[in-house]
């Protein structure tokens, strides 16, 4: 799974709420499909070239993500690259185009998980969404306070408001 840092949880974040606040969405187009929403967020790049950069080797994102070479000086492996470095998987998009990732969706509540369909907006947005706490908590768990914090924290005590 992808790299539990700010910017990977930020870049969810930000393609979900672009997604939920009605950006241009279609699944069939490479720039405004799951993958495309993505890369718009991580590569500043517009829809429109996105799909020029796809259209300059055959196939969907998930055979784009299969025939990916870093040496390949196609711009549509230079668009995957900046989503690779910024800690991004291939298999990570490729869950992503079909909503298909088993740990993301075993967070979900089982009647939403066996509903979630891949060209639907809000089930995008769901799953970004999930996927961005997912992260999150994984985050937060592999933060250690200093010793020295722990003690006068956990000896503090905060009346609670009746």
């Amino acid at each position: 799974m992808a790299l539990s840092t700010f910017p990977v949880i930020q870049a969810l974040r930000d393609t979900a709420q672009r997604l939920a606040t009605q950006a241009p969405y279609q699944w069939g187009h490479m720039g405004s499909c799951n993958c495309g929403h993505l890369a718009q967020t991580v590569t500043h790049l517009t829809k429109a070239e996105i799909h020029s950069r796809a259209m300059e080797r055959y196939g969907d994102w998930e055979r784009q993500l299969l025939d990916y070479c870093p040496t390949s000086g196609l711009p549509i492996d230079q668009t995957i690259d900046e989503m690779l470095a910024l800690g991004f998987t291939r298999t990570d998009l490729t869950h992503l185009e079909r909503l298909s990732d088993p740990t993301i969706r075993a967070a979900m509540p089982f009647e939403r998980r066996n509903a979630l369909r891949h060209n639907y907006r809000d089930d995008v947005v769901y799953y970004l969404q999930t996927w961005a706490q997912l992260l999150e908590t994984q985050l937060l768990g592999t933060i250690q306070l200093p010793a020295e914090l722990v003690g006068p924290l956990a000896q503090t005590s905060v009346p609670i408001a009746s």
